[in-house]
């Protein structure tokens, strides 16, 4: 062997993909394909084929890209942020940090569809929500949403829908933070509300529906807003407060002022900044609300046998199910994040949290009181962590904090912010009175003489974290297990294969994962100078040029921070395009109904009107029906969404013919980029026709699902499409125009968790990157051959193959023997397996997508437990076991089904380790099968007393 060939820098494809040689060999005899090419050419229409090599740079080995990164991250100066704005330093528990966010069964998680595996971040969650009603004192909260600034858009939304004004005009605060007003902005434009901006005073003065105020205010002052809640809920209007979280916990909460709803940002409960992201943002709200708030809620019921078990409510807001009725089109929160945050506060729990609240207050006040002792001049002698300072040599105290290492809030040529944190030190406060005053400072004395700055009437009196989780693991021993008790009742990655359709749940390479908890990744702010961030603006270029690649884009939006953003951002672009072209009035968009399930609610937020086009028998788009509603809406046709290959599995044929229809009447391409996957290296998006898609780059690019988020869904745009990407009122993003408005908070979305992403690239390489996308093919077609033999596969391609996944069909079955979709996706737990998606697209079935890092061995384990369903669903059929009793009806079997009376027609041995491999590696559902029903009549979305559980 040669010394090259001994190097072998392209190992890491082969840790990537599942399947050997020796295996891919075996499957491709099993389904009768000759090689990989040969597949290929089999599956994709030849017209759409890219023919050549990916431009991308040759694979390189794990320690070398982590090498070339180090690199990339070492040229972000990484200063002490005291810029606040929405983003403050924080001190992750390292406990948290080790256990939660670097820890695969946590993070590889998908999002609790299948509660009964599913009850450890459940938990979690519910702590999480129980954390923001305390803080917040509202009756309810969701499981989170993106960020601050969408949260602000979607209560605004939720607003309309519950107001009892007839006004289309909302009222927001003069002193919201500019990200927030920014993302109002571009929301409430396709909305069609009119946004009238003040000070709170001037709330009460108008017609409003609803109205947002900020606590503390964007310049760090406080103001009690109990009147201004009044005046605005007088005229029938919603009244919104966005809080600091932090803040909270010394001052009087929203709901003490008489808020119907409260939003926010837990970054600060120990989420590092991350250049903007992945950040849980918080939503809270009256109990009436509930109906018509947006996300998800985590709600307590109980399981067949009575015991207590949680559970997503309220799943018929579900994005996918309400298409276009949906209230928005979320269909990713921030789990991970969340679940860091809730973690927090459990960990330090009430006092604990108290004193880093008292703390940063008391430094800001020390601050204050020296920079007016000193006779500087304070903006706001009110305030909680931020004080903003009027100095005639502003100029040259921000040179000298720089070059000192501190970062500060440049207000105006004559007004510095100083925001405290959690991460701040006594010595980071004697030097910035020190760069302030130009005076050494006593901070023992300054101490002693320094009032707080917090109005008596705001500060907090009201109990919170009075649960007992929050008073319980304050220890790092009783915290270090409470988190692996929680962990081993979530089914991850790291136990077994989860083959969600649409979903993608493929390896997330621990080389991928390792930088993003890097200081120079972590503690960024996103609003720190340019030539701080040298690293993390390489990284994003560097990452757009693989991407445009990839998709044959001439611009990436990075912005976009869940999938369903990406959906949001990209026919906002189209819009754009059309109104600059002087046809604002085109507004039909076509969809599918093979599309995905979040398409129509995204058209909806646009203002678009959604025309559904038929499929054929073979879920096939049908060309003729499209080409009418073409021709019938060409004036006014905006764009057409389509999922390629489509939600059915299928790569269809004329996919050119039906983007060039679109495009001779005027009308614009938009490509749903859930299936990527299936297109790597094949063909390329915008070669086939697509104006913009977007890339979930939490499935074909490997950043892990997380438990249900963070994702990040970027787009790419063809070239006249470029001009009307989002860009950013803080902070401009390179490329794109002035004056567009945002989609997300931060002008890079999710930035911190891009390095993922652009590690799998660079370690995949041109050939590795085609080589997953060809075995993404043959583990799909490999599962459709061997579960065809059971079950109907409903849908195949013109030669008889699917793409990157497979739609069994369980109808003829449920319909023979009365065994549902739900009883086979609730005994495949008994087998240690999570279920592929469910009902969806199409009711009664199981979407399969096995992804290319499954090895052989784990798809035959689930080819065999499938096989094994199906001979129990013969058994019922042929009345061998009740309808009522039997494995698939009284699955999953728990821990609690171990011992005691068994009076079932079947064996233990049979209910609880069903095939051999089982007992090897036994998961238990910590619960048996929950009562959906019971969940939804009795809402609860706090957490339970403790005994409970028990």
């Amino acid at each position: 062997m040669t010394l090259a060939s001994l190097f072998n820098r392209s190992e890491f494809i082969a840790r990537h993909i599942g399947p050997s040689d020796a295996e891919r060999s075996e499957m491709l005899a099993e389904i009768g394909a000759a090689s990989l090419d040969d597949l290929v050419a089999q599956t994709l229409p030849a017209d759409i084929r890219l023919n050549r090599a990916l431009d991308l740079p040759s694979p390189v080995p794990e320690a070398e890209a982590l090498a070339a990164l180090k690199d990339v991250a070492s040229r972000n100066i990484v200063n002490k942020s005291f810029i606040g704005l929405g983003y403050y330093p924080v001190l992750t528990p390292t406990v948290i940090l080790r256990n939660v966010l670097e820890n695969p069964g946590w993070y590889t998680a998908y999002t609790p569809y299948q509660a009964e595996i599913a009850q450890g971040r459940l938990e979690a969650l519910l702590n999480y929500q129980q954390m923001v009603m305390d803080l917040t004192g509202l009756e309810m909260a969701n499981a989170s949403l993106l960020d601050e600034a969408t949260a602000a858009a979607e209560a605004m939304a939720m607003a309309r829908r519950v107001s009892k004004s007839k006004s289309e005009q909302f009222f927001v605060d003069s002193r919201v933070l500019p990200q927030t007003l920014d993302v109002m902005k571009t929301r409430a434009k396709y909305f069609g509300f009119e946004l009238v901006s003040g000070h709170p005073e001037e709330a009460g003065n108008g017609d409003y529906f609803g109205a947002l105020f900020q606590y503390p205010g964007e310049a760090g002052d406080l103001i009690d807003l109990t009147p201004y809640i009044a005046a605005v809920k007088a005229k029938g209007g919603v009244a919104v407060v966005a809080a600091d979280i932090m803040a909270l916990v010394a001052l009087k909460s929203p709901a003490e002022m008489g808020a119907d709803v409260a939003i926010g940002n837990t970054q600060r409960f120990g989420v590092p900044m991350g250049y903007g992201g992945p950040h849980a943002a918080y939503f809270a709200f009256k109990d009436e609300m509930k109906r018509s708030a947006p996300g998800r809620i985590i709600g307590v019921s109980v399981d067949a046998k009575g015991k207590t078990a949680l559970r997503m409510a309220l799943q018929t807001r579900e994005q996918h199910i309400r298409r276009e009725k949906a209230n928005s089109n979320i269909c990713t929160s921030q789990v991970l994040l969340a679940n860091i945050a809730g973690m927090y506060a459990v960990y330090h729990g009430a006092e604990g949290v108290k004193r880093i609240a008292s703390r940063i207050h008391r430094l800001a006040a020390i601050f204050a009181h020296a920079v007016t002792s000193a006779g500087g001049k304070l903006v706001f002698d009110r305030f909680y962590d931020t004080v903003q300072v009027e100095a005639a040599n502003a100029d040259a105290i921000y040179a000298a904090a720089l070059a000192a290492g501190y970062n500060l809030r440049r207000v105006s040529a004559t007004v510095l912010g100083v925001a405290f944190h959690e991460a701040a030190t006594e010595a980071d406060l004697a030097a910035l009175i020190k760069l302030f005053t130009g005076k050494d400072a006593d901070i023992a004395a300054l101490d002693a003489a320094a009032a707080d700055a917090i109005p008596a009437g705001l500060k907090r009196e009201s109990a919170f974290f009075t649960h007992p989780v929050f008073n319980t693991h304050h220890s790092e021993h009783e915290m270090l297990r409470y988190l692996k008790k929680l962990e081993n009742r979530d089914l991850a990655m790291n136990h077994s294969m989860i083959s969600l359709g649409s979903c993608t749940m493929k390896l997330n390479a621990t080389s991928e994962m390792i930088p993003i908890t890097w200081p120079e990744f972590a503690n960024m702010h996103p609003f720190a100078p340019r030539d701080q961030a040298a690293g993390y603006l390489q990284l994003i270029d560097d990452l757009q040029t693989q991407l445009k690649a990839i998709t044959g884009f001439d611009a990436i939006s990075m912005q976009p921070n869940s999938g369903a953003q990406g959906e949001y951002a990209g026919l906002l672009a189209i819009s754009r395009y059309h109104e600059a072209r002087g046809e604002a009035q085109r507004n039909i968009c076509l969809i599918p109904q093979s599309a995905h399930g979040t398409n129509p609610a995204t058209a909806q937020m646009m203002n678009m009107q959604v025309v559904v086009v038929k499929c054929d028998e073979s879920g096939n788009v049908d060309v003729a029906d499209l080409k009418a509603k073409a021709e019938q809406h060409s004036a006014n046709l905006a764009a057409l969404m389509i999922t390629y290959p489509s939600t059915h599995g299928v790569f269809e044929q004329p996919i050119r013919e039906i983007c060039d229809i679109i495009h001779s009447h005027g009308g614009q391409v938009y490509m749903d980029g859930a299936n990527l996957n299936a297109q790597v290296g094949l063909c390329r998006p915008a070669d086939i026709g697509a104006d913009v898609s977007h890339m979930n780059l939490h499935k074909t690019f490997c950043i892990p699902h997380g438990g249900g988020g963070p994702g990040m869904g970027p787009i790419g745009l063809k070239a006249h499409l470029a001009p009307f990407m989002a860009n950013h009122v803080v902070a401009e993003v390179p490329g794109a125009v002035a004056g567009q408005t945002a989609v997300s908070a931060a002008p890079f979305g999710s930035a911190s968790i891009l390095p993922i992403s652009f590690m799998y690239i660079r370690m995949m390489g041109a050939e590795g990157m085609k080589a997953a996308t060809e075995n993404a093919l043959l583990s799909a077609n490999y599962m459709a051959k061997k579960l065809g033999e059971h079950f109907p596969v409903l849908y195949t391609g013109a030669n008889g193959r699917v793409a990157h996944e497979c739609i069994i069909d369980l109808r003829p079955l449920k319909a023979a023997s009365g065994v549902t979709e739900v009883d086979v996706a609730k005994r495949l737990m008994d087998y240690g397996f999570h279920a592929p998606t469910m009902s969806f697209p199409v009711p009664g079935t199981l979407m399969i997508e096995p992804t290319e890092s499954e090895p052989k061995a784990e798809l035959d384990r689930f080819i065999a437990a499938m096989t094994a369903i199906r001979q129990e669903i013969d058994q019922v059929q042929n009345g061998t076991w009740p309808a009522d009793n039997n494995p698939l009806r009284n699955a999953p079997h728990s821990k609690a089904d171990i011992a005691g009376d068994w009076e079932r027609p079947y064996s233990r041995e049979t209910g609880l380790f069903p095939l051999p491999y089982v007992l090897e590696n036994k998961f238990w559902p910590s619960v048996n099968r929950i009562d959906d029903v019971y969940g939804d009549r009795n809402l609860v979305c706090s957490c339970p007393s403790t005994d409970s559980y028990l």
